[in-house]
């Protein structure tokens, strides 16, 4: 059965959050394997500069790839510079990608390392607008439960 890891820096601290996560885990369990994967934010070291914002951007990365396996899954990534695109066009996206099992991320508050980008099998870019991570999760979940239910013809999506 396939795989799909939904991967945050940080953690959600809101409980109805935690909620709406398992709810579209379970949903998902009818496509996939889902796993929640919560890495702590490096901090930054020194002062607030783009260098030393890099270097704990690139730990986090370090981490990461410590913990996937990329022969295996494909990487994707919610990155303000990825490419906008609507349910439909991120539903073929996905099932294009190389490996059946999935690793979605989405960065800490810093953002994402040049590292991961240059990995990435696909970036994806939800909004100009800013919000919470975990928020933004729950909206991955979603969109991904979404292109499931588009990819197999499933009512849902309108």
């Amino acid at each position: 059965m396939r795989k799909i890891n939904f991967v945050l820096f940080g953690s959600p601290k809101e409980s109805y959050l935690s909620d709406a996560y398992k709810e579209y885990a379970k949903r998902l369990t009818k496509y996939a394997k889902v796993n929640f994967v919560f890495l702590d934010e490096v901090e930054v070291k020194g002062q607030l500069n783009q260098s030393n914002i890099d270097k704990a951007l690139d730990k986090e990365a370090e981490v990461l790839l410590k913990n996937i396996n990329l022969s295996k899954t494909s990487l994707i990534l919610f990155d303000l510079h990825g490419k906008e695109m609507n349910s439909e066009d991120f539903s073929k996206a996905i099932f294009k990608l190389p490996n059946l099992d999935m690793t979605f991320v989405i960065g800490s508050s810093n953002g994402l390392s040049d590292i991961l980008r240059e990995k990435a099998n696909l970036r994806v870019c939800f909004s100009k607008m800013t919000t919470t991570h975990p928020l933004a999760l729950l909206f991955c979940l979603e969109q991904v439960y979404r292109a499931f239910k588009i990819d197999n013809n499933e009512t849902y999506h309108k």
